[in-house]
């Protein structure tokens, strides 16, 4: 009963997700426009395995995992579904070559509506639907249970908050438990709470985080060197991942920092594209010098502004620190794991509630900092000053990294459990 009133509200409200997404963000962004059948299930994509990631933080997070999935067996073939055009647009970038070759179809998840995710499943004809994190759609998992699918959800992760929201509609809530047949969590704490709202003990595996098991490839390597060559090897430091409230702080705190540092750069790189002009404006308004990344010459200007996609991991690689955005404002922050990978000596605002699985064992090793808009300019300083203290620093957040690597491999099996 609770899974029909939610299916009711979620058909009445649909005009208005449709107005949403369709007309406004898509007039901001055209991609949400295109495909917009696949999101009532009318996709062509068919494979052994569904794997859902949310966006692009989900998509590079699995990308390992995917990678595994396709060398471990010839045999799977994989439906990678996304909820937006960024995300899309990466999984096309990183599996180009086997979506060619057909071992990878890409589509957007439908809207949770009963029949549109019924028409999704049957045409798939995966054996398996993989949900990353704390994606759950009752419909999806109901649908992919009648249609007698291995239901996995991975990497999950789920803060007393959240739990605390889920245990609101515990009977909508209850029902989502019981179709999903094994759920692989980050940490203990996480398991226990899908417990206390209604998972089976039986059915709860702890594997770690995945996106611990990032690794840094020569190519990237390669390529970050040759950023920081063109920026004349200056003290750089990056703001990766910034969401709107958070560029004019980073940016008045660089002006500051440039009175004592006259040769310091900013790589600013936003979150979502539609965030590339707006910060372009930002720094003309605050009479900032600055380049685009996506135009390819830097001439000593104060800021970079990365309007490219895909290359944040690598940009992590040129900065001398890190920022982590999406902390400074109460957006949870984002991954730190990616600048720790480079031995990148990391900063991040006290907003961090989802990767509370992953801060605390780096602020406890001394690989990350919190700072606030009125600290940040001395953290920065402090650092670009001392090259051995955030190289130590830098160090001690690679370990961790290190240290909590697995994940993935523990997930395969779970894979092949469920094959």
């Amino acid at each position: 009963m609770s899974r029909f009133f939610y299916s009711l509200i979620l058909t009445l409200l649909m005009p208005l997700v449709w107005l949403y997404l369709y007309g406004l963000r898509g007039r901001k962004n055209p991609g949400y426009r295109r495909y917009f059948k696949e999101r009532f299930g009318f996709s062509h994509a068919t494979g052994d395995i569904i794997l859902h990631c949310a966006s692009v933080g989900e998509v590079l997070a699995t990308a390992p995992l995917i990678k595994a999935l396709l060398i471990d067996t010839s045999e799977y073939r994989l439906v990678v579904t996304t909820n937006t055009p960024t995300g899309r647009e990466q999984i096309d970038t990183l599996f180009n070559k086997e979506i060619a070759s057909g071992r990878v179809n890409v589509c957007y998840m439908p809207f949770d509506l009963p029949l549109s995710q019924r028409r999704f499943v049957r045409r798939s004809q995966a054996k398996t639907l993989a949900i990353i994190e704390t994606e759950l759609w009752p419909n999806l998992l109901h649908q992919a249970k009648c249609a007698r699918l291995n239901t996995l959800v991975i990497n999950a992760r789920l803060s007393a908050k959240s739990a605390q929201g889920y245990a609101r509609v515990a009977p909508l809530t209850r029902a989502i438990l019981t179709d999903i047949d094994v759920l692989a969590c980050h940490h203990h704490d996480d398991g226990q709470r899908f417990i206390d709202l209604g998972l089976a003990p039986h059915k709860l595996q702890v594997t770690g985080s995945i996106k611990f098991d990032i690794q840094v490839t020569d190519a990237q390597q390669a390529q970050a060197k040759s950023v920081k060559e063109s920026l004349n090897q200056s003290p750089i430091w990056i703001a990766g991942s910034t969401h709107p409230g958070e560029p004019e702080l980073l940016v008045a705190a660089h002006q500051q920092l440039r009175e004592t540092l006259p040769d310091a750069v900013l790589i600013i790189a936003p979150r979502h594209p539609e965030q590339f002009d707006k910060v372009a404006q930002l720094l003309t308004q605050m009479k900032v010098s600055f380049s685009r990344r996506s135009e390819g010459a830097h001439q000593g200007e104060a800021v970079l502004l990365a309007d490219t996609l895909g290359e944040l991991t690598m940009l992590y690689g040129a900065a001398d620190v890190a920022f982590i955005g999406g902390s400074l404002v109460t957006r949870g922050g984002h991954n730190p794991l990616e600048a720790c990978a480079h031995g990148v000596a990391v900063l991040s605002g006290e907003h961090t509630f989802n990767f509370d699985h992953v801060y605390p064992a780096l602020i406890q090793h001394g690989g990350a900092r919190y700072v606030n808009k009125h600290s940040l300019t001395n953290e920065l300083f402090t650092l670009l000053q001392d090259q051995e203290a955030r190289q130590n620093m830098g160090q001690k957040g690679l370990e961790v990294v290190k240290q909590n690597q697995g994940a993935i491999a523990r997930t395969l099996s779970l894979f092949k459990g469920a094959s």
